[in-house]
């Protein structure tokens, strides 16, 4: 105990104080484990649809089923041509189901800006080929596994063709040098089809419906005919026709139409319209006055128009639908069935228009398409090398003088058996053979 007024405390009085509790702690809540089995399963759960997600949008995606192979930027310039090869002979050939007539890409020089060939293109299959014209050596390939409709070529480029479905809707353009892949569009082409280039556009023929590409970016500039959707009614001239032969110049077409309100062919010379595409631009729309017509050429000034019973050939202004002039040709009822792919089987120069029958060629003055001279026993329309008119024949190539028809000469050429058309063409010092499917090449 303490005296009176010690400051001391006792150590017992200490003792005998209740001791004092040291604060609760608050308790946290223990972090859960993630390592349970469930929490295994489901994220294996999620890790597995994540992955099949991915895998499947790679096996059904166009860039899985597509295959680019691209080649140089360049290439050496094929040599010129200045005069015709005494003889012709087998140099390479390749199946090219997919061209209805040698395609060769024209790409201007680096020096004068002048067009000249640099690429042959082959098609076959699902597969685009870009060839060397001397050796027919694979320069570039591109290929899906979709049906290759139609192959062809505008404005540098390789117009690939495909068909995913029904129709001919997959539309993708090619650097002719490189094989790269440049603009692509959705189309609603028929089967059937051919692809022609006027110089600004690209169209696409059929027998109910046709369709027309801006040039560079594909951008659809017209729709002709019968429409699967009809944004604005009204708009087409005439419903219900059929179509039957094309032709191009810059910057127009003309075509037949048979319609079930006429009394006869009808030929329509028109234009895309940028603005709206499925309101096209008429200059002239006339009746033919009878039937199975062909629309052989066209200028910026006239059409040309093939009439059987009795044969001839008819000039229209192009603004008008006037007729012009009325000249009669030796042709066979046979020849005026329907054209292939509905274009006339033509090639034209500067001066002339060279028109295949079917069993003779031709040649029409390309200022007023009048007739000029006929080749007989023909098998295509031909070509021009070294100034010369080249026209296929059974046992060659037939070398005829532009202006007056005379025969030069009949160059040599085997082709084991066919006798079958044949569409021509020349890269340089080649010439080139389209025979059914397969393209020969000649030097």
């Amino acid at each position: 105990m303490s005296s009176p007024g010690s400051d001391v405390t006792d150590i017992e009085d200490v003792l005998d104080e209740p001791a004092h509790e040291p604060p609760p702690v608050e308790e946290r809540p223990r972090a859960r484990s993630w390592r349970t089995r469930a929490d295994f399963v489901t994220v294996a759960l999620i890790t597995v649809v994540s992955v099949t997600a991915t895998v499947l949008t790679w096996v059904f995606s166009d860039a899985r089923a597509t295959t680019s192979i691209t080649g140089p930027s360049s290439w050496e310039p094929l040599p010129e041509v200045v005069a015709l090869p005494p003889t012709l002979a087998e140099v390479w050939r390749a199946r090219s189901g997919a061209t209805q007539s040698p395609v060769v890409v024209q790409t201007p020089a680096k020096d004068t800006g002048e067009e000249k060939p640099s690429t042959v293109v082959t098609g076959d299959g699902g597969e685009v080929n870009g060839r060397d014209p001397l050796t027919g050596d694979v320069r570039w390939t591109y290929k899906r596994d979709l049906p290759l409709c139609v192959a062809s070529t505008a404005w540098g480029r390789a117009m690939a063709l495909y068909s995913k479905g029904t129709n001919c809707s997959e539309l993708t353009s090619l650097d002719g040098v490189t094989g790269e892949r440049r603009a692509q569009r959705n189309g609603d082409a028929e089967p059937g089809t051919a692809l022609l280039n006027e110089g600004s556009h690209l169209i696409a023929t059929g027998s109910k419906y046709l369709e027309v590409y801006r040039r560079d970016d594909l951008v659809k500039s017209l729709e002709y005919g019968s429409l699967r959707a009809i944004v604005n009614p009204n708009k087409q001239p005439r419903v219900g026709c059929t179509y039957g032969s094309v032709a191009v110049t810059s910057g127009r077409f003309a075509m037949t139409e048979r319609c079930p309100d006429d009394s006869s062919d009808r030929v329509t010379v028109l234009k895309p319209n940028p603005d709206k595409s499925d309101e096209p631009k008429v200059f002239a729309s006339v009746l033919t006055g009878t039937r199975n017509t062909q629309v052989i050429a066209v200028t910026d000034k006239l059409v040309a128009v093939a009439m059987p019973d009795p044969a001839r050939i008819v000039v229209f202004d192009a603004e008008t639908g006037n007729q012009i002039t009325e000249s009669p040709v030796d042709v066979p009822a046979g020849d005026f069935s329907e054209p292939p792919n509905h274009v006339a089987r033509s090639f034209a120069t500067k001066t002339n228009v060279f028109w295949f029958t079917g069993s003779k060629t031709i040649a029409l003055s390309q200022d007023t398409l009048t007739p000029l001279w006929t080749a007989e026993g023909t098998l295509g329309a031909g070509t021009t090398l070294a100034g010369r008119a080249l026209i296929p024949v059974k046992d060659g190539l037939r070398v005829y003088e532009q202006a007056t028809g005379a025969v030069v000469g009949t160059i040599r050429v085997r082709r084991d058996g066919y006798d079958g058309p044949v569409q021509l063409a020349t890269a340089g010092p080649v010439v080139l053979e389209q025979r059914g499917e397969t393209l020969v090449a000649l030097r």
